[in-house]
């Protein structure tokens, strides 16, 4: 008999934070696709940012975690398909500017539901 761990996992200490990091990181790669700059001070913000749902996560009511999570792993979902299909479009030579721009503004709203999603 061998023994297997659960094949769940429990949500570790910063991954919230890190979640919206890693989703922050995929906006800007979006906003340059569609011609928009992401200067340095928006990289900033998007650390505290990150800081700041970490720890609104951390207090947050546990069905308002599952939420979080659920919203999180939907968005990381949607917003992979959408930066495939921009970069299958520039691999043809198509300049994926005004999808690029739609991708990047719904991308920003749902960062926001996120951070509102744990937030007081």
């Amino acid at each position: 008999m061998t023994h297997q761990s659960p094949t769940h996992a429990a949500t570790a200490p910063n991954e919230p934070g890190r979640q919206v990091a890693q989703l922050r990181h995929v906006l800007a790669l979006v906003e340059q696709i569609a011609g928009r700059e992401c200067g340095e001070e928006a990289r900033g913000a998007a650390l505290d940012e990150a800081a700041r749902v970490s720890a609104a996560y951390d207090h947050s009511l546990s069905i308002d975690r599952r939420r979080f999570d659920t919203l999180a792993a939907e968005t990381a979902r949607w917003a992979a398909a959408g930066v495939e299909a921009l970069l299958a479009l520039e691999e043809r030579e198509i300049r994926p500017q005004a999808p690029a721009a739609r991708l990047a503004d719904e991308l920003s709203r749902t960062l926001k539901r996120l951070a509102d999603t744990v937030s007081a």
